[in-house]
């Protein structure tokens, strides 16, 4: 039963965009319960070890050493990136309320969690067909009793062909309006927990690492920037919780003027 004054709680989720189509249909993974901690880590950009000098060191009119170290303090102070940000969060999935009226979830009766944890599974895949399950099948055609060295030959280097680099899965984020990040699903750990009769799992704990995309690593596998709806949104998705940062930011300096004041004699 809700009460009248509750709060309206958002749910957090996953947003795949993976139909080519002009118009993406997302994948919405939402999550059943939000998780109560999520784990946050920022690590800003590194300079590299060796310095880069300059040709003409009379430029400047330092010596060999004091352009060595002149370049040095250009490096540790420059910030050219954002920081990468990686999130880690668990979630928990349970079908025992749905099981209660399995007239009305005849998905959850069938296969328990299976579905949203296959989703979130998906998420690590490459789009498209399996090319290697393509491979396996036409080689196996080539080396029957009837085929020769030729077709055998053929049949790899057709599908070899094939076997090329592609895009990851654009991933969204969403936490609520103050935070939809482009994100990339960097590790997946599944504990499932109990089981249906058909040993699909009826609970599951999900525990999920993610890597928030910056404007630097929205690129195709060729290295130019991705192109196309659902690289537009992530972007400008990125570009907004940017924005909302930065505006809270500036927000807490009502809060320094007031510790100044706080610190001044009366």
């Amino acid at each position: 039963m809700s009460y009248p004054n509750s709060p309206v709680v958002l749910k957090g989720a996953l947003i795949y965009f993976g139909a080519p189509m002009l118009v993406p249909v997302p994948n919405i993974i939402m999550f059943q319960y939000n998780p109560e901690t999520m784990t946050r880590s920022l690590t800003p950009w590194q300079p590299p070890s060796s310095s880069v000098f300059k040709n003409d060191k009379e430029l400047l009119g330092l010596n060999l050493e004091e352009l060595k170290a002149y370049n040095e303090s250009l490096a540790k102070l420059s910030q050219p990136y954002d920081p990468q940000e990686t999130l880690s969060l668990v979630l928990e999935l349970d079908a025992t309320d749905a099981l209660e009226t399995p007239e009305l979830h005849p998905v959850a009766v069938a296969t328990g969690v299976a579905d949203r944890l296959a989703a979130i599974e998906m998420l690590l895949y490459p789009p498209g067909e399996s090319v290697l399950g393509g491979l396996q099948g036409s080689v196996s055609s080539a080396l029957s009793a009837s085929a020769t060295g030729a077709q055998v030959s053929a049949a790899i280097t057709g599908n070899t062909e094939q076997l090329k680099r592609k895009d990851a899965p654009i991933v969204l984020f969403f936490w609520g309006p103050g935070r939809i990040v482009p994100v990339r699903i960097t590790g997946l750990s599944i504990e499932e927990q109990q089981y249906s009769p058909l040993l699909y799992p009826i609970r599951a704990k999900a525990t999920i690492s993610l890597r928030v995309l910056d404007l630097d690593d929205l690129l195709q596998v060729t290295g130019e920037a991705a192109t196309g709806a659902t690289a537009e949104l992530a972007r400008a998705c990125y570009k907004f919780t940017r924005g909302q940062k930065s505006a809270l930011a500036s927000a807490n300096l009502v809060n320094g003027v007031e510790s100044i004041i706080r610190m001044l004699p009366i």
